[in-house]
């Protein structure tokens, strides 16, 4: 199973993980004047935890017929190890598989896992908590750590809902829509042994995240040089879910880029097509990137910072462990600081396969015709995504300007919207499809017109029926009717 290799990988290189356990794999043993069942039987009585990964094959079995995965399972009963068993969901299984399936179900506790993210996470969450049981660290990673004392009643009920309808649709989470929020947080893992909610929860669906974690909002700022300074064009402090962080601040950076309309190639499509001068996938990919993985530990929060020539995203903490920089232009795998806050953000596919994000970024860039992204770590305390701007690109501050007049004057604004009425409905088009869950307001500020001036664009393609708002007004997004 290929799960184990990469698991192992893993373990061997996360840097909590790393420092205490030492992993045993019997394919790396070198050759010895010793039966194979000796060697791993007698590994089995040197460990501390028995990890099992049960999939749907039983495996090659001895002269009693018994796989060499039930008898380390057996020699490790016998011997009161820690066992920590993982299945994988929805597999035919081989009938003697699925009896010793049924049969370490009735023993210990054991955990479901879909594909290697579900069960990356689950092993992370299960031996981060061997330590904190046998008092090997004082404190747990912030991830598996119940240190915000987060409750119930802090989080939002509605918030979680959204979550299971999505991931359902987006990852087919095998998760019930009518799950209560008890069993949505156990599924998730972010429940501890002793009942506590875990940190990532609050970060998810609190009520009001910043409560618990003031450094999680993120900061955005345009400036019109290639360097921090004036003048600053606009300045803006996200709060909320690291869901809603991400969608602002991706929004930000979109509303003061250049958009090119193009013109319409299809004759039975009322959609004009757009092209952002940055690569929307790949903005939102540096930026999911800097607050699934950033260290929140720390006081600094994400900076998102549009230059004249360069887009550059910070993410407080260094660089993880078991990456190098060289590995950012190559595909590799992903090693996340906070794996339980990743396999959440994946379920809602903020985050796509392992370790194809930064892959992604060169492949979108190249495609734009920029030059090479590049990553770089600050003083040792910051990891920096750099997306650089076509040349010549620097927009100006009239939409800015023209956004700010006060909504009180519409009436004097909406005459742009009545001599142009088609163009304003594909501006709003556009950018509603590229940002689904971008407010009326932001949409007025990213094309310079009066938030009445959107309000009736998006009547006319409603009627138009190419337009249409999913869910409340809170959580909701818009859906485009192609």
């Amino acid at each position: 199973m290929k799960e184990r290799k990469d698991l192992a990988s893993y373990i061997r290189k996360d840097a909590i993980l790393g420092k205490f356990f030492e992993v045993f794999l019997f394919e790396e043993t070198p050759a010895q004047e010793r039966t194979a069942q000796e060697v791993y039987l007698d590994e089995v009585d040197r460990c501390d935890i028995y990890l099992g990964i049960l999939g749907a094959s039983y495996g090659n079995v001895d002269a009693r017929g018994v796989s060499a995965t039930e008898r380390e399972y057996d020699r490790a009963a016998k011997g009161r190890k820690e066992r920590l068993c993982f299945v994988l969901r929805g597999v035919d299984r081989d009938p003697r598989q699925a009896r010793f399936v049924a049969r370490v179900n009735s023993d210990v506790v054991r955990n479901g896992f879909s594909d290697f993210d579900e069960l990356r996470t689950g092993v992370y969450a299960a031996l981060a908590r061997f330590l904190e049981g046998r008092k090997l660290v004082s404190a747990l990673p912030f991830d598996c750590s119940a240190s915000a004392n987060v409750r119930l009643k802090d989080l939002s009920v509605a918030k979680m809902r959204q979550f299971v309808k999505e991931a359902r649709i987006e990852r087919k989470w095998n998760v019930p829509a009518n799950a209560s929020p008890a069993n949505i947080l156990e599924a998730l893992r972010l429940v501890d042994d002793d009942g506590r909610i875990l940190n990532p929860a609050a970060l998810l669906f609190g009520k009001d995240p910043q409560r618990f974690f003031p450094s999680s909002c993120v900061k955005c700022a345009w400036f019109l040089s290639d360097r921090v300074g004036k003048p600053m064009a606009d300045h803006q402090i996200y709060t909320g879910d690291v869901f809603k962080t991400v969608d602002d601040a991706t929004f930000f950076v979109l509303s003061h880029v250049s958009n090119m309309i193009g013109s319409h190639d299809a004759p039975d499509s009322a959609a004009a097509p757009s092209r952002f001068e940055l690569p929307e996938p790949a903005v939102r990919e540096a930026i999911v990137n800097a607050v699934c993985h950033r260290d929140y530990a720390s006081a600094a929060s994400v900076q998102v910072m549009l230059f004249k020539d360069r887009l550059e995203v910070w993410s407080p903490g260094p660089i993880p462990k078991g990456m190098t920089l060289a590995k950012m232009y190559r595909p590799h795998k992903s090693y996340p600081a906070n794996p339980l806050l990743a396999y959440a953000m994946f379920l809602r596919k903020y985050v796509e396969q392992t370790g194809t994000g930064t892959g992604e970024i060169i492949a979108l860039c190249r495609e734009w015709g920029l030059a090479r992204p590049e990553w770089r770590v600050e003083d040792g305390d910051d990891f920096v995504t750099v997306i650089p701007r076509p040349a010549g690109s620097v927009k100006t501050v009239e939409k800015t300007a023209a956004a700010s007049v006060d909504k009180s004057v519409d009436k004097n604004v909406d005459k742009s919207v009545d001599k142009n009425v088609d163009k304003t409905c594909e501006d709003v088009f556009n950018i509603l499809k590229t940002n689904p869950r971008a407010t009326l307001d932001r949409v007025a500020i990213a094309i310079g017109l009066s938030v009445r001036g959107v309000e009736q664009a998006v009547k006319r393609l409603k009627k138009a029926n190419r337009l249409r708002k999913v869910g409340g007004k809170k959580l909701g997004h818009w859906e485009v009717m192609e």
